[in-house]
């Protein structure tokens, strides 16, 4: 999967926490989510007399992409065959660590309780 469809997945599973998502699908939507927020962060000080409106545009943007983030990241460890529940692991000290592991780690092949192996369909 490439970064346009990465994106146009995530988007179309906007909020759906059911079945799998492949690492590429994953970690392609994060890197789309991180440019455009270091784009507006570098935006701040070049354009001074826009900062706050630039602030409230990255103020939006985090707030729209909230729940497609988290939906991908739930549904990425269920390619881990994990419950998306894992993800509250982030909320303890060091925590976060093993979720990130669980992230980058291959996902399960052929079919598991969450659905089909994503990595099949494509």
């Amino acid at each position: 999967m490439n970064l346009p469809a990465a994106v146009k997945s995530c988007f179309a599973k906007y909020a759906i926490f059911d079945g799998r998502a492949s690492r590429s699908e994953y970690w392609y939507f994060q890197l789309f989510v991180h440019v455009v927020l270091a784009v507006l962060v570098v935006l701040v000080p070049i354009v001074p007399d826009m900062a706050t409106a630039v602030g409230v545009a990255g103020c939006v943007f985090y707030l729209f992409i909230w729940l497609p983030s988290l939906a991908a990241a739930v549904r990425r460890l269920h390619d881990r065959n994990r419950s998306g529940w894992h993800y509250l692991w982030v909320l303890v000290p060091f925590g976060a660590i093993a979720v990130l592991i669980w992230l980058c780690q291959e996902g399960i092949e052929g079919d598991n309780r969450f659905g089909p192996d994503p990595l099949a369909a494509q």
